[in-house]
């Protein structure tokens, strides 16, 4: 899939799977959120987390990987004006398996610039043992198929 054409209303794209590591948690959280239920195993049993738990914004990382590897690097999207929504529903721990999909909710070319047009999608992400974790709808930029650019 690689032009705004290719793509319709439900389609559903599977996305792939990523485990989650001790190490990956520790290195994300020591770069980019380093919160202490993200860093110490006793801190995150003292959180409301449970233990500890990967920075939300490690599991969008992931999200975004498991999109480009399935979707994005197989095409050629022009771009994105962002993401619209974004929810974490459970905590992601060291050892869980996330599983995502991708829905097309809405496909609608450019009223200023007939050459593209727009592709919402939302992402699921869940544990496998069907636990959701990650919701997020974001617009992602498409040309059309056979229009000059």
């Amino acid at each position: 899939m690689k032009y705004l054409d290719d793509f319709t209303i439900g389609q559903s794209i599977q996305l792939g799977t990523t485990t989650v590591t001790k190490q990956d948690v520790l290195e994300f959280a020591s770069e980019f959120d380093p919160q202490p239920f993200h860093l110490d195993e006793e801190a995150g049993l003292a959180s409301m987390l449970g233990g500890l738990a990967a920075s939300g914004w490690h599991s969008c990382a992931l999200t975004m990987r498991l999109m480009c590897d399935a979707l994005f690097l197989k095409g050629e999207p022009l771009g994105s004006p962002g993401v619209e929504k974004l929810r974490w529903m459970a905590p992601v721990f060291p050892g869980d398996t996330l599983t995502g999909k991708l829905v097309v909710e809405n496909v609608r070319k450019s009223n200023s610039k007939p050459d593209r047009g727009f592709v919402t999608l939302c992402a699921n992400v869940e544990k496998s043992d069907g636990t959701k974790v990650l919701n997020m709808n974001c617009t992602v930029i498409y040309p059309v198929q056979g229009a000059d650019r």
